[in-house]
């Protein structure tokens, strides 16, 4: 199971300021459904919460009794095998909305990669609200939509793809996360180890470190710092990523 703290640690940072209306990852949210007049009962049933690097705050098979919102920091989903192997299932940022269990229980483990902040709603709670702003709901229906289109990418990703078509695929989807449809960064942030995209692409440690220098090599990425990285030549790295190139 995923290291988990004590007792996590529940924010008031906003002494008397309205923390929905100060969240800088509203925007990118299924909060931005509710219009500012009534963001006080929004803020009413979130708990904001902080977890540091390496801290657990979704158990796997744990009653889903919350949603959790995602306002800072970046965050690893995984499953573990009985014999305690995992498989990374994805990376959340800022405005990733979490929990929607389709069972009593959670599907996956979350764990913090960086210092990582979230808004916490009992799911009771939450469901009344819903009912007063369906928009929300709405919302939240894209949400699970574009969660299963997600599995269906990793899928093929897994199955068909070269480890050279799977890294440069991961990289471009890293380069959209937390920008508007259809839009992408030529330079981000990866803030998770290569151990971590080498367990989420199925391949070894070596492979990814290899095929980054690879593709460095050809000037389609440049690599600026442990966690930095500028994709130079988008068009061509697309090109890889669907096996043209």
């Amino acid at each position: 199971m995923a290291a988990r703290l004590a007792r996590p640690h529940v924010l008031d940072p906003y002494a008397g300021v309205d923390p929905c209306s100060t969240c800088e990852a509203r925007a990118l949210s299924v909060c931005s459904a509710i219009p500012d007049a009534d963001l006080a009962r929004l803020s009413s049933i979130a708990a904001v919460t902080e977890v540091a690097a390496g801290q657990g705050f979704i158990d796997e098979g744990e009653p889903a009794t919350c949603f959790f919102n995602v306002t800072a920091g970046t965050a690893k989903l995984f499953k573990l095998l009985p014999d305690g192997r995992r498989q990374i299932t994805g990376f959340v940022g800022p405005g990733q909305f979490l929990g929607l269990a389709v069972s009593d229980t959670y599907a996956f483990s979350a764990e913090a990669i960086e210092h990582v902040r979230y808004c916490r709603f009992p799911r009771a709670a939450l469901r009344t609200v819903l009912d007063d702003f369906p928009q929300m709901g709405k919302l939240l229906l894209e949400v699970a939509s574009n969660e299963l289109v997600a599995a269906q990418e990793q899928m093929l990703l897994l199955g068909r793809k070269t480890s050279r078509e799977r890294l440069a695929s991961f990289l471009l989807a890293q380069s959209r996360q937390g920008m508007p449809c259809g839009h992408s960064r030529q330079r981000f942030r990866l803030p998770m180890t290569r151990v971590d995209i080498a367990d989420y692409l199925g391949l070894t440690i070596e492979t990814v470190s290899r095929t980054l220098t690879r593709l460095r090599a050809e000037g389609l990425i440049d690599i600026v710092s442990q966690s930095g990285l500028v994709i130079s030549d988008p068009s061509g790295l697309e090109d890889v990523a669907g096996g043209l190139r």
